[in-house]
């Protein structure tokens, strides 16, 4: 993304403001890349009968098939259950305020549901090493049990901790809670990295069938010694000055009871009718389970499993098909990420490196705000703004328009996403942003640039969407919703519309931003040749 590698903080108190700041992982930090197994355990010593076990949560914020709760649970030992908030090591990316957000509503419900089975979750705030080594003092834990995470930098830090657990003689296990395979389980005939959705999709599937999910705790049997937590509430995690998240409290239901409610409402109204439905963002057309998933109060597994047990009675394997293929996206978002360092701040495709991209802090603001003219864009910005989420479809046009009628790097837009969106994923979203702009692996070919009018007049036909989104325009009539500087005068008058006043002009005109793209794009193969 040349030398503009700038990421959004404090974007929502500040979102005029332009402050920016720099976030990633530099070369030396890079960690281990085989995690395949855990090292073999040779305890120093047999742990006591009421030694108890440390559940270190972090994106698996459920009961229902959590490897490692079940684990601690089957060992019959007292069961400690930590949450570390840990914004001081520096490999680690911090959560943006959307994401802020929904951790604060999903840890109080995490907590809740502990209790409800005799447990009891500790909050800690500080690097994270240092926490697991106090409460490991602190309690004369015997192990520490905790689910993978697959960020370069996080596992890195997973196996110093393991490591200097296990020389202490304290048993340290990790475990798949968050994917269907494992990235080293999914490999090309040659045993690579598949840099392909198609033949990866295929190789995962050849695998066979995804785990059976397990069940939760029926109870746990709680660490009674005396062991300090902090206030979730001292954690500051919600918005306050100004408070922006009304709309995602209307929107979302943080944490497990919410997430199985919105499968099971999946399964039985949307996915039937989802292969041809699902690009429609003008009603309910997708799962809207990507921040439970990001936050793990849901597994894909359970997710693939219900799923198919429902279609599999309606005798709907088309939707099936593609609902499970999405699902796969998921997978190999997080195959690129397991391989590839830095997924947020490097291409994939190093060509890319030398891409002119422009700065242009006035457009940027506009597309920010969803005031670019272009009603379907407008339309997806605030919804994002409104509710931390956006329909995939809409993600795809405008993050096109952003990359390619604006020429402006795919890293300003991927930070943005990060500080806005409840289901900002370390994998997803700087994995979805390059395939956008052509950077990444299985990317979009950089001649297609999507036409902000005509994905609108195809996906939201009758101007559903735009008109709930954009209520300055709605009154025009259909044919002019989404390119209201084509309707005739008299019609944007008796609209109340004013162009320019009411709503702004497109910021920049499609046929010269395509031919400047392209422009652009042909730079690097003029290179590369």
């Amino acid at each position: 993304m040349g030398a503009n590698t700038a990421s959004c903080a404090h974007v929502r108190s500040q979102i005029r403001s332009g402050h920016q700041r720099v976030n990633g992982f530099s070369k030396e930090q890079r960690p281990p890349t085989l995690i395949q197994s855990d090292p073999p355990f040779t305890p120093q010593h047999a742990p006591g009968a009421a030694t108890p076990v440390l559940v270190w949560f972090r994106d698996d914020l459920r009961l229902a098939d959590n490897p490692a709760l079940t684990a601690a649970v089957a060992s019959k030992r007292p069961v400690i259950t930590l949450f570390c908030l840990d914004e001081e090591s520096p490999d680690l990316r911090p959560l943006g305020g959307a994401t802020r957000w929904w951790l604060h509503e999903s840890l109080a419900m995490l907590d809740r549901s502990l209790e409800q089975c005799g447990g009891r979750l500790v909050l800690r705030r500080g690097v994270a090493h240092q926490v697991i080594d106090d409460i490991v003092a602190e309690t004369g834990c015997g192990a520490v049990y905790w689910n993978r995470r697959y960020c370069a930098g996080g596992r890195a830090m997973d196996a110093g901790i393991k490591a200097s657990l296990n020389d202490r003689g304290i048993d340290a296990q990790s475990f798949n809670a968050a994917l269907l395979f494992e990235p080293w389980e999914v490999a090309s005939k040659a045993g690579t990295p598949l840099r392909v959705f198609t033949p990866f999709w295929r190789a995962a599937c050849a695998n066979g069938a995804p785990a059976t999910p397990g069940a939760p705790p029926e109870a746990i049997a709680g660490y009674e010694g005396c062991i300090a937590s902090d206030r979730l509430a001292d954690w500051a995690l919600r918005p306050t000055a100004p408070d922006w998240s009304t709309g995602l409290a209307e929107v979302w239901e943080p944490g497990e009871h919410g997430a199985r409610t919105r499968l099971e409402e999946f399964v039985d109204s949307v996915l039937p009718g989802y292969a041809e439905a699902r690009d429609r963002p003008g009603t309910r057309t997708t799962s809207m389970l990507s921040p439970h998933l990001r936050f793990g109060e849901i597994s894909p597994r359970q997710i693939w499993h219900t799923a198919e047990a429902a279609m599999a009675r309606a005798g709907r394997e088309r939707d099936l098909a593609k609902f499970q293929s999405e699902l796969g996206w998921r997978e190999f978002a997080y195959h690129l990420l397991f391989h590839c360092d830095d997924l947020n701040q490097h291409n994939i495709q190093s060509h890319f490196d030398a891409f002119p991209w422009r700065e242009d802090a006035h457009a940027l603001k506009a597309w920010q705000a969803g005031r670019t003219g272009y009603p379907i864009v407008d339309a997806g910005m605030r919804e994002l703004w409104a509710t931390g989420w956006m329909h995939n479809r809409v993600r795809m046009v405008v993050a096109s328009f952003l990359v390619k009628h604006l020429l402006i790097d795919w890293r300003v837009g991927e930070a943005w996403f990060w500080d806005t969106l409840v289901d900002a994923d370390p994998a997803n979203n700087p994995a979805s942003w390059q395939w956008v702009a052509g950077s990444g692996a299985d990317a979009a070919p950089y001649f297609r640039i999507f036409n902000p009018v005509l994905q609108g007049q195809k996906f939201d036909g009758d101007g559903t969407y735009v008109r709930k989104w954009v209520p300055e325009i709605a009154a025009l009539p259909d044919r002019y919703i989404h390119c209201p500087w084509e309707a005739p005068a008299p019609i944007l008058d008796t609209a109340g519309v004013t162009l320019g006043g009411t709503y702004p002009e497109p910021i920049v005109d499609h046929g010269f931003a395509r031919r400047r793209a392209l422009d652009a794009y042909g730079t690097l193969r003029k290179d590369a040749a």
